[in-house]
């Protein structure tokens, strides 16, 4: 069975693309999903903006509105081009009106320095495929394995996720796009309780010391806390051969339509 992606590209001078009914959002049927809003911008920078010399760093993806499912329009431009450091933006609008933004740091790698520095134990856990998988692919945004916190709960969260689906029709998904996708589940993840999930991510970051290997993403939540509707979380991220890096998110409690 053929899994639909989230966007078909369209042709036009910008970047245009087309969302398909697999793109809609849990919030609101006419709205886009969170989880491929940083995921199609990463995209479009890594595009127009990537490089060999440079590895993406850190993602930061503010979602100021609830975006609207129609065609969508990305803008990029480089804020900061160094010897060592790329800073590029991006603008993603529907209808003409901006619906998010984000902000890529790209840096150039260099010799790892010499001496120790305290970092945390290797992340212990079985690896995805050990693990039974409740849903079909075809069923869900993601396909995730959970280690721990399984359906409602307030126990500590730790799951593998991948992809299941193209993010823009005919173009596989790149290690940066996929740990751009992955970021944004630090929502669902973090700030979900024995009720379920009652807060929407305003905004994600996502912080990178490597690119992932392979197509599974390890998330664990490492912080969580919340007071008048207003949350914060947090969550490192693994691959297969260990840590790649940090995520966080804020979040504003919210009912679904």
């Amino acid at each position: 069975m053929t899994i639909q992606p989230f966007f078909n590209s369209g042709t036009n001078s910008q970047l245009l693309f087309h969302p398909t009914d697999a793109a809609r959002g849990p919030w609101s049927h006419e709205s886009l999903h969170g989880h491929v809003l940083g995921g199609l911008m990463a995209h479009a920078i890594e595009q127009e903006h990537g490089s060999e010399e440079f590895q993406p760093a850190r993602l930061t993806v503010d979602m100021f509105r609830l975006a609207t499912h129609g065609p969508v329009t990305i803008n990029t431009s480089v804020a900061r081009q160094g010897g060592r450091i790329r800073v590029v933006d991006a603008s993603l609008e529907v209808g003409g009106i901006e619906q998010a933004r984000c902000s890529a740091v790209m840096l150039r790698p260099a010799p790892q320095p010499e001496g120790n520095v305290w970092s945390p134990p290797a992340w212990e856990v079985p690896a995805p495929h050990d693990i039974q998988q409740d849903e079909p692919e075809h069923q869900t945004v993601w396909e995730t394995r959970p280690i721990t916190g399984k359906g409602p709960s307030a126990e500590r969260g730790r799951v593998w996720m991948r992809e299941v689906r193209e993010l823009v029709q005919g173009q596989p998904l790149t290690p940066f796009v996929r740990a751009a996708m992955a970021a944004d589940f630090t929502n669902p993840l973090g700030n979900s309780g024995d009720r379920g999930l009652e807060f929407v991510n305003a905004d994600y970051t996502l912080y990178l010391h490597r690119l992932p290997i392979d197509e599974w993403i390890g998330v664990e939540v490492a912080a969580h806390h919340s007071a008048d509707g207003i949350a914060v979380a947090s969550c490192s991220l693994y691959d297969q051969h260990g840590a790649i890096g940090h995520s966080a998110v804020t979040g504003i409690a919210n009912r679904r339509e």
